[in-house]
């Protein structure tokens, strides 16, 4: 064995690691997800929140942790088995918090975009004529946002730009309206 290698101690070992983790910890949070960015798939994901289980962030924090544990463990007078266990436990409890923290943030994002079947049931104005069994053009406001859609009339009849009308249903691309009723009032 190189003599170099001889004169390397446990706490020497665990302090690389700690170091090398938080190296890709750095990048990660620079860069992203550091195995998104070279197309490597871990293959675990945790489901339908879309947020990964070994992603690389969490994976610096445990390799992290491990290091740094392991090197408390290392002061502290254990075996090198005892602080390497010492480091397994702390970098699977910070590691996983970091997770459990990213999974709260990942679930936190909403989209402003509105989908076309949350207008069902709402008030809209016609915006270009609904001719008798032909499209026209209808407004709505949801929330902040104004969304624009194609309408047709559900009886066939006319309706003249400007009338307020209710979104019985979607079909396709388009809406199906009938003129407003006074007695209707939205939720």
């Amino acid at each position: 064995m190189p003599e170099f290698l001889a004169n390397i101690t446990p706490l020497a070992v665990f302090l690389v690691i700690a170091a090398i983790g938080f190296v890709f910890l750095l990048i990660s949070l620079v860069v992203g997800d550091i195995f998104d960015s070279f197309g490597f798939e871990t293959g675990i994901d945790t489901g339908a929140d879309g947020h990964a289980l070994l992603d690389s962030r969490v994976l610096s924090v445990f390799v992290t942790a491990f290091g740094g544990f392991g090197a408390i463990g290392i002061q502290l007078g254990l075996s090198i088995v005892a602080s390497s266990l010492l480091g397994l436990a702390g970098g699977i409890v910070l590691g996983g918090l970091v997770s459990l923290f990213g999974r709260f943030l990942y679930k936190q994002q909403s989209s402003s975009s509105v989908t076309t079947a949350q207008l069902v049931g709402r008030s809209a104005q016609v915006i270009v004529s609904i001719a008798p069994g032909n499209l026209g053009q209808v407004s709505c406001r949801i929330g902040e946002e104004r969304v624009e859609k194609l309408a047709r009339a559900r009886d066939n009849r006319e309706i003249k730009a400007g009338a307020m009308v209710r979104v019985e249903e979607v079909a396709g691309d388009s809406l199906i309206v009938s003129p407003y009723d006074s007695s209707y009032h939205e939720n």
